[in-house]
């Protein structure tokens, strides 16, 4: 009866966690990353623009059938002592050296896997080869924009540490989700790197210094809610599980919203830089002639005019933001307990499929059709953090 209690309160308090950016905000960052670009690369990833945002997910997709996809997503700084960016070598071999390559795979390899895929985008250039093009430019735009999550930076990814759990989907999910329209997507253009390395290094100490306020301002809202009002709790496939509700979410936003918003409106010019880098450094090929046709004066009319619906911040206004036009209706799940408030149950909907990288140093993984989703956790004992994995249904939950 023990153990059943246990295993019952577990699953009543296990939050819908999320990989990195949810599907909503990788799709977006990808979207403006195309807009950033010169005009030199802008048309031949425009006429892409619908496949590099879908398949801006694909990383995510592919951790349940590739067991070493995880790590590259994250790396958990505060396991490497006090002063993690002083004490880390930022080149491979040198960290590998210093803590083992195991130790750093455990950890996390975000930054090293955004440079080994930037680099096979270089070699994909000089060998002309648009289908690779395509998908590393994807993939890249994934391990990048995951960089410039906090949350992405620490043991405590989902809070679980500190009694926040449900924390990771919150911040990267829901806030952009349910706030996207007052954010300002108009990011800067790309501009070359001379340094990939650094600059990479220096998203990840970015995020790494946001973790104090993410975490702080949470336990801050918290006193003005009770259990009741601050969690959801929702049931599918034969488990509750718990969320925040969108009063809190929303309550949280007020405090957050800027450091979400800035991180999202950072990212796509990261990532268009880092493809204009991989780009020159392989000798700017030519890129319309990769392209089947001439762009026709009706496919650069649509360009221009969402260049300029971009500029002046109105993608969402006048529904052109790729993220909002879902594919397919999501399954909600059957509201058993909402904070504060009882609904009417819903008609439950027909379950709906969520649409379908470098290890270091591996080989390239394929990649595959989405299966379900692995939910990594981890447990503090008195050995330390140890990592478990279970098998958990997967839905779009928005980045």
């Amino acid at each position: 009866m023990k153990k059943l209690f246990i295993t019952l309160t577990l699953v009543l308090v296990l939050p819908v966690l999320s990989n990195g950016w949810g599907f909503f905000a990788h799709k977006t960052i990808a979207q403006v990353a195309v807009y950033a670009l010169p005009g030199s690369m802008q048309a031949f990833y425009f006429r892409h623009l619908n496949e590099i945002v879908k398949m801006s997910i694909a990383a995510d997709e592919r951790r349940e059938a590739d067991p070493a996809e995880a790590p590259r997503h994250f790396i958990d700084m505060d396991h490497f002592g006090d002063d993690p960016f002083g004490d880390m070598p930022k080149a491979w071999d040198d960290a590998a050296a210093r803590y083992t390559a195991d130790t750093l795979r455990k950890y996390g390899t975000v930054p090293w896997t955004v440079l080994e895929v930037k680099e096979k985008l270089t070699e994909a250039f000089r060998q002309r080869d648009t289908t690779a093009i395509i998908a590393l430019s994807a993939d890249l735009c994934h391990y990048i924009s995951d960089a410039h999550v906090p949350l992405h930076t620490t043991m405590n990814y989902d809070g679980q540490l500190s009694g926040q759990a449900g924390m990771h989907s919150l911040w990267e999910s829901k806030l952009p989700e349910r706030h996207i329209a007052k954010y300002k997507l108009d990011s800067k253009p790309a501009k070359y790197i001379k340094d990939p390395q650094a600059a990479i290094w220096a998203v990840v100490q970015e995020s790494y210094g946001f973790l104090g306020a993410t975490f702080d301002l949470e336990e801050a809202v918290t006193r003005n809610f009770t259990p009741e009002t601050k969690y959801t709790f929702s049931h599918r496939y034969g488990k509750t599980r718990r969320s925040y509700s969108d009063a809190f979410a929303d309550a949280y936003h007020d405090k957050v919203g800027g450091m979400v918003a800035y991180r999202l409106k950072q990212a796509p010019t990261a990532v268009a830089s880092m493809w204009l880098t991989a780009w020159q450094d392989a000798g700017k090929p030519d890129l319309n002639v990769l392209m089947s046709r001439k762009p026709g004066k009706e496919e650069k009319a649509k360009l221009a005019a969402e260049l300029k619906l971009w500029d002046k911040n109105e993608l969402v206004p006048q529904n052109m933001l790729l993220a909002l036009q879902k594919e397919k209706v999501v399954e909600k799940a059957d509201e058993i307990n909402s904070a504060d408030q009882m609904p009417a149950a819903p008609a439950e909907a027909a379950p709906a499929i969520a649409p379908a990288s470098a290890v270091v140093p591996a080989s390239e993984p394929v990649i595959t059709p989405a299966a379900p989703e692995k939910v990594k956790t981890k447990v503090k004992t008195e050995a330390g953090n140890v990592k478990q994995k279970a098998k958990a249904k997967k839905t779009d939950d928005g980045w």
